[in-house]
């Protein structure tokens, strides 16, 4: 079981900078696949980004390539995400979720087996 509990967000002016944080609890938080998922209002969740459980490999939606960063500390037991140069359509409830095993699929919503509850980034012009 995992437990997942996300911080960091809130309210920047286009162009500002962010780091979100998800904490996780679980004793096997380092075998998992971790991603961060965003939802705006009126539309389904969408992948941001994804890192192995080693941190050796990570995933990105082009609409992020070059201005996210996902990273991850097994001995905190936390990931993060550092968004820059932040625009007003990457506004949207941002979570945390983990599946054990490989990283195939690391994209799909529906592969993933623990969800945090989301915290809001809004980005204003």
């Amino acid at each position: 079981q995992v437990q997942l509990v996300e911080s960091g967000g809130g309210t920047v002016q286009a162009g500002g900078s962010l780091r979100l944080s998800c904490a996780a609890s679980g004793r096997t938080f380092s075998t998992y696949i971790m991603g961060w998922f965003r939802q705006a209002p009126g539309k389904e969740r969408e992948f941001v980004a994804a890192i192995t459980w080693s941190g050796g490999n990570t995933y990105y939606a082009d609409s992020v390539k070059a201005r996210f960063t996902i990273s991850r500390d097994n001995a905190k037991n936390t990931i993060y995400l550092q968004m820059n140069n932040l625009k007003p359509e990457d506004t949207a409830v941002y979570s945390c979720a983990a599946r054990a095993g490989d990283s195939s699929t690391y994209y799909a919503v529906w592969a993933y087996n623990y969800w945090g509850q989301g915290t809001q980034v809004t980005v204003s012009l």
